[in-house]
């Protein structure tokens, strides 16, 4: 019996460290299991939130509505107003957050803001907590996030990178999709806070993963509104009437987000940026930097995308032409205005 006592011990804790184990990389890393377990099973406990912008804001939010009591902090101190009368306490800076969380998000811009804001001076990383989760839904280069993952790694902590899909509509409705790349045991921990927030939380695989599926899709989506505002300017120029042709276009094969979701005409749908002189949604600069993301990595992986890569410079020529802070559908209006009308 002594013997059998023994093995089912051993047996016990080498499940124990299996749990212990995720990838970064396609690399077997190590992380604290027991402290991680007893944060993911923390339920309503206090939740970090950095970048209040445009869409972190409702992000926070939905969290508010979902009962977490919110730490957060913004480079921009205006930015932080709205959660603060919602109850959200506000702080300094991201040491600070994580000084006072073990669970934190951030929604950053880029890259360089991401790196500045878990290992800068008063980075997440100086103050992180042994076991703390760390989710980034910045939309940056996947090689960023394994840094920042092993950065933690280092701490103690866990990162996952979770870009969303879906623009600030989804993110103020909590309809976003996330698709997340990590520790695959700590998707159960990440999805209670995620699903807060979306509709769709979608484990990816190894960190990284996540950026990936996010970067192959704002490409695909770029592409589909030239696309579509092309087809829309050839129309109008035919004669057709634009919410006539949006309504064959739509019950015919060439359907698609851009034509039936988010038209670039304006007038054609209500709610939209093209119906408010594509003022909000998402910033053409924003999508010209996805773009770049798209191009560094067919580069690094040796990806023929001649479309991708078209749309890379179209963006990039209407953020030097003053599209830069309208919404990306307003390639319409930027189309129409290269040919003189």
């Amino acid at each position: 019996m002594k013997r059998l006592s023994i093995m089912h011990e051993k047996r016990s804790m080498a499940a124990v460290l299996r749990g212990s184990r995720y990838l970064v990389g396609g690399c077997c890393k190590h992380a604290t299991f027991a402290l991680v377990s007893t944060r993911s099973m923390a339920s309503k406990t206090q939740v970090g939130f950095i970048g209040l912008g445009n869409m972190g804001n409702p992000m926070a939010k939905n969290l508010l509505k979902h009962g977490f009591p919110i730490i957060a902090t913004d480079v921009f101190p205006e930015s932080c107003k709205e959660v603060q009368e919602l109850g959200a306490q506000i702080v300094d800076n991201p040491a600070e957050v994580a000084d006072k969380a073990d669970r934190i998000i951030t929604m950053l811009p880029s890259s360089p803001n991401v790196i500045d804001v878990y290992t800068g001076p008063n980075g997440i990383l100086k103050k992180v907590k042994k076991g703390s989760l760390l989710i980034d839904s910045s939309t940056i280069d996947p090689s960023v996030s394994k840094e920042m993952a092993i950065a933690a790694e280092k701490m103690g902590a866990v990162f996952m990178d979770a870009p969303v899909s879906g623009g600030v509509g989804a993110a103020s409705s909590g309809k976003l999709t996330f698709m997340v790349g990590g520790a695959e045991e700590e998707f159960t921990a990440a999805k209670e806070l995620l699903t807060c927030m979306g509709a769709n939380v979608v484990y990816c695989g190894h960190v990284g993963t996540g950026q990936a599926a996010k970067i192959c899709n704002n490409m695909l989506l770029a592409i589909g509104m030239i696309g579509t505002s092309e087809t829309m300017n050839l129309g109008i120029r035919l004669g057709l009437e634009p919410k006539l042709l949006a309504k064959i276009l739509n019950m015919s094969s060439g359907r698609c987000w851009s034509s039936d979701t988010y038209n670039p005409v304006p007038g054609v749908m209500e709610g939209v940026p093209s119906g408010n002189n594509y003022q909000g949604g998402f910033g053409t600069q924003l999508m010209a930097k996805d773009l770049g993301l798209a191009q560094n990595t067919a580069t690094n992986t040796r990806t023929p995308v001649p479309l991708g890569s078209l749309t890379h410079q179209i963006y990039r020529m209407m953020c030097a032409r003053g599209y830069a802070n309208k919404d990306f559908s307003s390639v319409f209006q930027f189309l129409r205005e290269e040919e003189g009308q």
